[in-house]
């Protein structure tokens, strides 16, 4: 009545997943950090600030008080 062993697979390709996905993500970050991968429009991250002032004059001083 002894069919053999019996083999159980306890599904062992969860850990290899996780490694993948970890791997994955961890070149991505070095990507980003090395500037290979740049999403700032490819300016470097230099924010050119453009501000027109208008020309103010100064007051004029008040006059001198007379004498007394």
């Amino acid at each position: 009545m002894a069919d053999g062993p019996s083999v159980v697979s306890s599904g062992g390709g969860g850990t290899a997943a996780i490694a993948v996905i970890v791997a994955i993500i961890a070149l991505v970050v070095v990507l980003f950090a090395t500037g290979v991968i740049d999403l700032g429009g490819g300016n470097g991250g230099n924010v050119d600030v453009k501000v027109d002032v208008p020309a103010v004059e100064a007051p004029a001083a008040p006059a001198p008080a007379p004498a007394n």
